[in-house]
């Protein structure tokens, strides 16, 4: 099976209208920049899109939201994005706002077929409407069930022809999970190599849960915050 394309174009034409996606990173580290801004070339509409943060009103998720494609945010953090406001304010964005632990928890279910799963997480906020309810010793839980994707993009430093990926340091977030819960899983590298290049014993995604990869260029790699100290002078 090839599961190699040859841009982000090429590998996101299947996706339609009101499909549900998950988007690795965290605030904008490790985001797949180059299937976001493939989709919003694409003008697709209706989207779910499942993700840590919304990104900021002119990167990342952002961009989507600017051009009014998606329909509804699943995430944890959405602070930095003034049009993510504007838009969940006026009733015009669907949004389900998740606890970190309970976002990340029920992706890693999805990939582990495990369907649901008990948290104390959100017991007796507005999270807790409509859920199960159960009391282990003594404690109350909510039922939160898996999470899947009609399709999860990733995006890693290196990967090879069969779908190995290796991520560098903290861009590997939320991304090594979602690899595993999306029906096809896409990822975007820096550098694509021949199998058998990469050490076996430095890979985080194993290439069965790959669909499809492509090496792209040109990342922005904006950081969203930064902290500088000056120097004390001498």
């Amino acid at each position: 099976m090839n599961k190699v394309f040859f841009s982000a174009n090429e590998a996101i034409a299947d996706i339609q209208d009101n499909a549900t996606i998950m988007l690795g990173g965290f605030g904008l580290c490790g985001i797949p920049e180059s299937c976001i801004n493939a989709l919003v070339k694409k003008g697709i509409n209706g989207l779910t899109c499942i993700s840590n943060n919304a990104g900021v009103d002119d990167f990342g998720l952002g961009l989507l939201l600017k051009t009014r494609q998606i329909r509804k945010m699943m995430s944890s953090y959405v602070g930095e994005n003034a049009e993510f406001e504007r838009q969940l304010l006026n009733g015009e964005l669907e949004v389900d706002l998740i606890p970190q632990g309970t976002l990340a928890t029920r992706i890693q279910m999805a990939g582990m077929g495990i369907p649901a799963f008990f948290t104390p997480a959100g017991y007796g906020t507005e999270i807790a409407e409509g859920k199960e309810i159960r009391v282990f010793n003594g404690k109350h839980y909510l039922m939160e069930e898996a999470l899947y994707a009609d399709f999860a993009i990733v995006k890693a430093w290196k990967g090879d022809r069969f779908g190995n990926l290796l991520f560098r340091k903290t861009t590997r977030n939320f991304s090594t999970s979602m690899a595993k819960a999306g029906r096809i899983t896409i990822a975007e590298v820096e550098e694509l190599v021949e199998p058998g290049e990469l050490d076996p014993d430095m890979i985080h995604v194993p290439g069965i849960y790959v669909h499809r990869i492509f090496q792209a260029s040109g990342y922005e790699k904006r950081i969203e915050k930064k902290t500088v100290q000056l120097s004390r002078p001498e």
